[in-house]
């Protein structure tokens, strides 16, 4: 008797396990690729809330003049220009744009005097808009925050950080 022949059947049954492992591992990576396509798919289709963002109190409307501007800290830490634009009393009264240019991430100021914002990078200008009208960020415009005024007071929304408590030391 040949002994390729007493092996074929252990052949057999290597080659038999060996498809079987192959299958069973295509089978578990298509379920895991499709899986997390479909995850993806779930969350595009069903967003979550908007629960990362809050209104925060930033001043009294009758401490800001007309032309008058004053940064904000978010809690997140981006710093906001909160800039009175009329005294009606109103919304619209007020802008609330980033403190951040858009062009290499300077810091803008207020010029009240010239009724702009001016980014001292590269002698950028935005308008009381937000919108860059000369130098370096011309075409690009400073992120806005939502913002309202409530009896008096003028409130931004933004992103909301939670709160981290240092652990007691014993």
């Amino acid at each position: 008797m040949n002994r390729r022949s007493q092996d074929a059947p252990a052949d057999t049954r290597r080659r038999r396990f060996i498809v079987a492992v192959s299958r069973a591992t295509m089978a578990a990576g298509l379920l895991g690729g499709y899986g997390v396509f479909g995850s993806v798919l779930g969350r595009f289709l069903y967003p979550a809330g908007d629960s990362g963002t809050v209104w925060q109190f930033v001043t009294p409307t009758d401490r800001l003049a007309v032309g008058d501007s004053l940064i904000y800290t978010t809690p997140a830490g981006a710093e906001v220009h909160v800039t009175r634009r009329d005294d009606t009393g109103a919304t619209g009264d007020f802008t609330a744009l980033s403190n951040v240019c858009p062009h290499l991430g300077c810091q803008v100021h207020w010029q009240p005097q010239h009724n702009r914002y001016f980014c001292p990078c590269h002698n950028g200008v935005f308008d009381r808009e937000g919108r860059g009208v000369s130098g370096p960020p011309e075409g690009m415009v400073l992120s806005g925050y939502p913002i309202e005024v409530r009896g008096g007071m003028v409130f931004i929304k933004v992103e909301a950080t939670p709160l981290v408590v240092p652990e007691r030391r014993s």
